[in-house]
């Protein structure tokens, strides 16, 4: 199959999956999600032995593409529900993939960026890659990915990077859990197929039974949360405090949110 926002390298049993939109920092629109889902779904059939996700040029994924943004202020209710849907299959698919994935973050992986890097098995960065959770800055709840997020870190770490949409760098995430090992960018890919090759040592049906059975035990709870994230998403989308944020953002001036 033919991609147009995404790179798809088969390096039998490795399968590389590049965030293909450098001019852009690779920012996420409908299109790069839809083509994730067809891929993650597709690797979860074919069954190769690992999953490698990086982006294309300095940047990993630097959020939802500004003209995701501008479209947003126009759209109704049920296209607002069926975004957040699309959203939460692509992180699902990603997170309950029964091959090993890892995230070769090359740079900024911001907001749903953050989102895509932190939910692989493992997470490799360089010095230079940041993180944020930004989403509270332009009065968007970051709903979706607080479920992944509350199981990977805590309550309490989650709400502060959540609350204060504040960035954060590798050494951080990497205190916080949320990134396995910092690499020179020059040893990034290197690294990420020697951990993939190493995994390939060990029994390809027990990772795949071992991955199945982690997502067991969090499916109950983190169901109900998608389910209520989902709702969540959807309805900040058609509030005062997200056009505001939105139209801040897009102008390049400072919101005036309503006290």
């Amino acid at each position: 199959m033919n991609y147009k926002t995404i790179l798809l390298k088969e390096s039998h049993p490795i399968r590389v999956v590049t965030l293909n939109r450098p001019d852009r920092r690779n920012a996420m629109t409908q299109e790069m999600q839809t083509e994730l889902i067809s891929v993650f779904e597709d690797t979860a059939a074919t069954r190769c032995c690992a999953l490698i996700l990086t982006g294309a040029g300095d940047a990993f994924c630097s959020g939802l593409d500004l003209s995701e943004l501008q479209a947003m202020r126009d759209k109704t209710a049920a296209e607002h529900r069926a975004d957040a849907e699309r959203l939460a299959r692509l992180f699902v698919a990603l997170y309950e993939l029964p091959v090993p994935t890892i995230a070769a973050v090359n740079g900024p992986a911001i907001a749903g960026g953050t989102g895509l890097a932190t939910l692989c098995d493992f997470t490799l960065a360089t010095p230079a890659a940041r993180f944020g959770f930004t989403e509270v800055r332009i009065g968007f709840v970051p709903a979706l990915v607080s479920a992944f997020l509350a199981l990977q870190v805590g309550d309490k770490r989650c709400r502060d990077l959540l609350l204060t949409g504040r960035l954060f760098g590798a050494t951080e995430a990497l205190h916080l859990g949320l990134v396995n090992e910092i690499v020179e960018r020059e040893e990034l890919a290197p690294r990420a197929i020697a951990l993939a090759k190493s995994l390939m040592c060990n029994s390809t049906e027990s990772i795949s039974a071992t991955k199945q059975l982690l997502a067991a035990q969090n499916r109950a709870w983190l169901d109900a949360a998608i389910v209520a994230a989902m709702q969540a998403n959807a309805e900040s989308r058609e509030t005062a405090d997200f056009r505001e944020g939105v139209s801040a953002f897009l102008e390049k001036r400072k919101p005036v949110w309503k006290r």
